[in-house]
This record gives structure tokens, C-alpha cells and sequence, in this order.
């Protein structure tokens, strides 16, 4: 999937994430920041690296801002702006059918 325009999902309230892509022709290039780097800083790396190799994204600058999200937030969110960066949201989408 290939991210045509900047896109966002997600809030910073308690407990949720928001997730940030624009297009970047170098790779893929990421930025975390999280209220519990400490403890899942890893644990949030690998699934965003995960989530992006499901969705076949290679070249992609995302900004993922954690405020203490479960892994399913996690994921809804980058799936999320992905979709929407690849303007492909207004499609027909089977969401959350990822393997």
C-alpha cells in the first residue's frame, strides 16, 4: 500500500494513541513516543513494524504518540491512518481482517 498524502487517527486522551503518516520516498521511518516507553517501548516497536509489514507499507514517516494504549488501540489506529494516507478509507475495506 503506498501513503499518497498526510493522514491521521486517533486523540491524546488517556488510554488511546494518535498516529500520524505522510509519505517519505527514503523508507520507513519512525518516531514513538509514550507515557510507558519504559515498560513497552519494544512491545510498541515491533507491532507498529508488524502492523506496516501486513499492510504491505515500505516508505512511510510515522509519528505514533502513545498514551498508554492496549495493542488493539494500537493497531486500529496505524490501520486507520494508513487507510487514510493511502486514500484508500473511503473504500471497500475489510477492516480489522488483517492476519
Amino acid at each position: 500500500m503506498i501513503v499518497k498524502k498526510a493522514a491521521m487517527a486517533g486523540t491524546l486522551e488517556s488510554s488511546d494513541a494518535q498516529v500520524t503518516v505522510e509519505p517519505n520516498e527514503k523508507g520507513l521511518k519512525l518516531q514513538i513516543e509514550s507515557s510507558v516507553i519504559n515498560q513497552y517501548g519494544r512491545q510498541i516497536k515491533a507491532l507498529t513494524e508488524q502492523m506496516l509489514q501486513e499492510l504491505s507499507v515500505e516508505n512511510v514517516t510515522l509519528k505514533l504518540i502513545d498514551k498508554g494504549a492496549l495493542d488493539c488501540t494500537l493497531k486500529a489506529r496505524i490501520e486507520c491512518a494508513i487507510y487514510r494516507g493511502a486514500e484508500a478509507s473511503e473504500k471497500n475495506i475489510s477492516w480489522g481482517e488483517l492476519k
